[in-house]
């Protein structure tokens, strides 16, 4: 593990710590960042997509490899916001699977298309990401402190595809690369179907 990722990891874990305490409700930020970093973490349907956008890019090469991972986030903290405020999103778990389904597929067939389409595709499926993080933030959390943590969870999980996406220098990795990519879009097929 190279110095900087240990560092960068370091410090987003003492920033989740956050202090401790005594009262309930006090400074309205008890589980924020923590929640929303948690968020999509603990879901495996936002794990494989999100890794997606990071093997996608690496194989779209510069500049998408670091444009596809700052729209994402971007347009999911919108849709985030959406969500808190409630404003209606149909079908939000089926965009979910959907995602990974289709960001899979673009991996394993190693696509290229322009930019622009990527970033929309990417963007697209962000704003379904967001608004569920964003319907499922906790009552006592600072929206600020969980988009946040959400938006930091999501560029950490893009960097692990970046990086796990860095083995397609060579051609066994880039068959690696590729085969995670097809079983990120079997997965995202079982969500959609409700196999898993």
């Amino acid at each position: 593990m190279t110095r900087t990722l240990r560092h960068a990891i370091l410090s987003v874990a003492l920033l989740a710590a956050g202090p401790a305490l005594a009262h309930t409700g006090a400074g309205g930020d008890i589980g924020g960042f923590g929640s929303g970093f948690l968020h999509p973490m603990l879901g495996p349907d936002h794990v494989i997509a999100m890794v997606a956008v990071g093997l996608w890019g690496v194989f779209l090469g510069a500049p998408a490899i670091w444009v596809l991972p700052i729209v994402f986030p971007l347009v999911m903290a919108l849709g985030g916001a959406f969500g808190m405020i409630g404003v209606p999103l149909p079908a939000v778990e089926t965009g979910i699977a959907l995602s990974a389904v289709v960001l899979g597929l673009c991996v394993l067939l190693a696509l290229k298309p322009p930019l622009p389409v990527a970033a929309v595709i990417v963007g697209a499926f962000a704003i379904f990401h967001g608004y569920a993080h964003g319907t499922e933030m906790p009552e006592a959390a600072s929206a600020v402190s969980y988009a946040l943590g959400f938006v930091i969870a999501t560029g950490l999980l893009h960097l692990a595809g970046i990086l796990f996406g860095g083995l397609a220098r060579w051609d066994a990795g880039r068959i690696a690369v590729r085969t995670a990519g097809g079983l990120i879009a079997l997965a995202g097929g079982a969500f959609l179907t409700g196999l898993a």
